[in-house]
């Protein structure tokens, strides 16, 4: 990665993979190194961790999906966390339109008075889809616990066929696998993904 930076590169942008956090520590040294901001997509890896450290906690800026097939839905949309004020703000207004007050703030200050300052977009999530996500963050530790113990059964399930290899679960991550993801075939072995799939489809498994 760190041999694809240039004078142009803004900052680098790490995927939790399938529900698995990012080597982060290496990735803050180089982001450091290159003076660049740590972005983590994880919108995979809602409620997982990295050697002891929530994800979320992790980069200057943290993304998730609340699409419906995530850990917990709102229907569409998602989330950017972050503890950097200025990034908060530029964030809040590329969401409102790029104006620099919302509603809120301004029947507090007692004014209509706002400006449209930056690009920005209507992004904001509906009460009522706040309302829906909230309801769903309490039974989040409960569903990542079943997804572990399903993904367990299919590691064990799997043990002893060679063609078929999960990725590796690193000993210092939590996994919370919105996907279970293996990978088929060694040499000498006619695996194929289309096979695959089209034999569990003729099985009516898919």
């Amino acid at each position: 990665m760190e041999k694809k930076i240039t004078q142009r590169t803004k900052a680098i942008i790490a995927v939790d993979y399938a529900g698995q956090p990012c080597d982060y520590d290496s990735l803050r040294a180089i982001a450091d190194r290159h003076n660049l901001i740590l972005i983590a997509d994880a919108c995979h890896s809602l409620g997982a961790e990295y050697k002891g450290k929530k994800v979320g906690t992790l980069a200057d800026l943290t993304a998730f999906s609340f699409h419906p097939v995530k850990h917990i839905t709102t229907g569409e949309g998602g989330m950017v966390v972050t503890d950097n004020a200025e990034y908060a703000g530029k964030i809040r207004r590329f969401r409102n339109h790029g104006i620099t007050t919302d509603h809120r703030q301004r029947s507090k200050d007692g004014t209509w008075y706002y400006e449209m300052v930056d690009l920005g977009y209507n992004y904001r999530l509906t009460d009522f889809q706040c309302a829906l996500g909230l309801s769903q963050l309490r039974k989040l530790p409960g569903w990542i616990s079943r997804r572990r113990e399903i993904a367990a059964q299919y590691d064990g399930a799997f043990a002893h066929i060679p063609a078929i290899r999960p990725l590796r679960v690193l000993k210092d991550r939590k996994h919370t696998y919105h996907l279970y993801v293996i990978r088929l075939g060694q040499e000498g072995s006619e695996a194929d993904r289309s096979v695959i799939f089209d034999s569990l489809k003729k099985m009516g498994s898919v």
